[in-house]
């Protein structure tokens, strides 16, 4: 099926003629390739210019709304919300809501009911009147969709807290779950690392249910104007879902026989806990969610707003904010410093920078001080492990992921440091970590070894998100890729890896992307790995990918794909072209040998004749992942460092290149063992 530039189910938008005109339908023609080359150094000038003094690169990390209000009812709830912050989050606000008066989770999804719930009670806090037409189109949409009662319970939590919801109709989570031994399937540990930080500090929340006065009524929002707080409804449940729903009632008939000096040493040990995971920057984890509910949980428990664990978090949160030169404020989920630094530095060194450029030398010497060099909450699983990873963040040493480090590797080989030493052995540590956290599936997940328990998903409060970290084709890809970089494709886990790449292909070609949008991510991903990793490019899983992407090729000559392809097979491969989309599906192409194919041909003429005077591409459309549709991501700098590194690979005429440490470090994985990278039948 030929996909449409616009997503939608109709007839395809005709291609471009200059699209098609620009690189011709035979070999490459010299004014396509100059045409390539200065759009490549228009590209490497914009991004050298948005680096910082001290070597790092960070684009803005956009989401959604809910990061702004939660932020307002946060400072409402702890009394210091003030006018001037409020008016900057409503103006942001406002900015975003859709014509039908909801708000979505990414441009031009649809609405979403959480989200315009806790929209529309910012803007109340910011003063909007109930009958004000924006207000009045919210209220009515809510209503439609079943009211506050139909919202999911992270959202009822925060209307609890001002007495617009009872803690009573909330799912319990008593602090008691801190105490669960490692090996019971619902301890804390069996959760992924965001989910952990949430929901330590919610079992205090939960525990106290405390209520501070409401700054007003909420009735419009409730199906029944009469009826301020719906019944809690719940559908009929059977199988799991009815064992968990058992289990939700036998923990709200335990929480009126609590043994109250348990209860108070259990949030005590909850506090010791969270207390204990603050990053020096005040913040927790890198990222707001946890910050926000930890701040909660720790004034609950008396910590005053003067303590220095409670003044160094909120004075944390103000480094998530992002003023506009509008004057509107925009609250980041987290920072990205390190993954955009790293992807920079790939990008970069992949369109021809000297790998001795100071620009390079400087990133290197700013990831090289970030690795972590501490045991985390990984270590649980992994106690004799030595420490090697990077984190997302600038300050997270709790939780460095397998994905940054990946990448860091990749990126550092890229450059001409003058410590060869420092590198080498930053490197092997690295190296070492990421073997370590192999899980027993041969894959790789992004914080946590093996944190695949089917049990966490289906307790009635994890009705938002992925709450579990299980290995994706995404990371696993880069993973290998780096280690075939590092001249480790023969080693048995290296090829354990391969394995379970090939066997995790999807029937239609491609591979699913779990961190990033979606099916031409992970194929972005898992294709230069394997081939990186000696797999040939006429290998049928191979020929498969390349005919799968050349599928799902917009007739524009770009690819897209829209978030509605997690819930929605219709949507695979299909929705309007990006640059970092393109940027994937060409990585991927020309690792398998397509250089002079028709479709990167197509592809890296998009690339040319969408880019902006400035040298960068436009990319409104979220194309990364945090949850799985329920969590969406917009990269500010995505749009400039993918469709760098596929123009430079496409005029270097390398599709995987070699490190200058690492080249022609062994034989191809399949001229020695091609029983190794046959793919067995896909899991079931």
């Amino acid at each position: 099926m030929t996909a449409t530039t616009d997503g939608s189910t109709g007839a395809a938008t005709p291609p471009a003629p200059s699209a098609s005109d620009l690189l011709g339908p035979g070999p490459d023609t010299s004014p396509a390739l100059e045409r390539a080359k200065s759009a490549t150094a228009r590209a490497v000038d914009h991004l050298l210019s948005r680096q910082d003094a001290e070597g790092w690169w960070k684009g803005d990390l956009e989401t959604n709304v809910t990061m702004d209000a939660e932020d307002l009812m946060l400072r409402q709830f702890l009394g210091i919300r003030d006018e001037e912050t409020t008016a900057a989050a409503a103006r942001y606000i406002r900015s975003e809501q859709r014509a039908d008066g909801t708000w979505a989770t990414f441009h031009d999804g649809p609405g979403d009911l959480s989200t315009t719930i806790e929209a529309y009670i910012a803007l109340r806090m910011a003063g909007d009147a109930t009958d004000a037409p924006h207000m009045a189109a919210a209220s009515a949409w809510v209503r439609e969709q079943g009211g506050i009662a139909a919202a999911r319970v992270f959202t009822r939590i925060w209307l609890a807290l001002f007495g617009w919801w009872k803690w009573d109709e909330l799912p319990e989570m008593p602090p008691e779950l801190i105490y669960l031994p490692k090996w019971f399937p619902l301890n804390i540990y069996a959760f992924g690392s965001w989910a952990r930080q949430t929901i330590v500090p919610l079992t205090i929340v939960s525990a106290k249910r405390p209520v501070r006065p409401a700054p007003f009524a909420l009735d419009e929002l409730h199906t029944d104007p009469d009826l301020p707080r719906p019944p809690f409804a719940q559908p009929p449940a059977t199988g799991w879902d009815a064992v968990f729903r058992r289990l939700d009632e036998a923990l709200r008939a335990y929480r009126r026989i609590a043994v109250r000096p348990l209860r108070r040493a259990a949030m005590n040990t909850c506090a010791r806990w969270i207390v204990e995971r603050q990053e020096n920057d005040g913040c927790w984890g890198g990222i707001q969610p946890p910050a926000v509910y930890s701040l909660i949980a720790l004034h609950l428990l008396g910590y005053d707003l003067e303590h220095p664990v409670l003044s160094a978090g909120l004075k944390s949160l103000d480094q998530f904010a992002v003023w506009r030169e509008d004057g509107s404020r925009m609250i980041e989920a987290c920072q990205s410093p390190v993954w955009d630094t790293c992807l920079s530095t790939v990008a970069l060194a992949d369109a021809g920078l000297p790998a001795d450029h100071p620009a390079l030398v400087r990133a290197a010497d700013w990831m090289l001080g970030e690795q972590v060099v501490r045991p985390g909450d990984w270590s649980v699983r992994r106690p004799g492990l030595t420490p090697g990873g990077w984190s997302f963040e600038f300050h997270n040493d709790n939780y460095p992921d397998i994905d940054d480090t990946a990448e860091v590797v990749l990126a550092l080989r890229k450059v001409r440091h003058p410590d060869r030493e420092r590198v080498d052995a930053a490197v092997r540590r690295a190296v070492r970590w990421t073997y370590g956290m192999q899980s027993r599936d041969g894959a790789w997940g992004a914080f946590d070894v093996d944190n695949t328990s089917r049990f966490p998903n289906r307790l009635p409060f994890c009705d938002f998100g992925e709450v579990v970290d299980p290995p994706s084709a995404d990371v696993t890809g880069h993973v290998v890729e780096m280690l075939a970089a590092e001249g480790r494709t023969l080693d048995p886990r290296t090829r354990r890896g391969v394995r379970w790449l090939l066997r995790h292909q999807e029937p239609n070609g491609a591979w699913f992307g779990r961190w990033g949008v979606n099916y031409l991510y992970g194929t972005g991903a898992v294709v230069p790995a394997l081939v990186a990793a000696g797999v040939s490019a006429s290998h049928p899983s191979i020929r498969r990918a390349v005919d799968w992407l050349e599928r799902a090729q917009n007739t524009d000559g770009g690819w897209g794909e829209d978030l509605r392809s997690y819930p929605d097979p219709e949507w695979i491969g299909r929705g309007v072209s990006t640059a970092s989309q393109t940027g994937w599906a060409l990585l991927a192409l020309l690792a398998a040998g397509q250089r002079d194919g028709a479709a990167v041909r197509r592809g890296v003429a998009w690339l040319v004749e969408t880019q902006r005077e400035d040298g960068s591409w436009a990319e409104p459309y979220y194309t990364g992942t945090g949850f799985p549709w329920d969590f969406s991501i917009n990269y500010h700098l995505y749009r400039m460092v993918f469709p760098l590194t596929a123009l430079g690979r496409y005029l270097s005429g390398v599709a995987v290149p070699d490190t200058p440490e690492t080249a022609a470090a062994e034989p191809s994985l399949e001229s020695v063992t091609p029983a190794a990278v046959q793919a067995p039948p896909r899991d079931s």
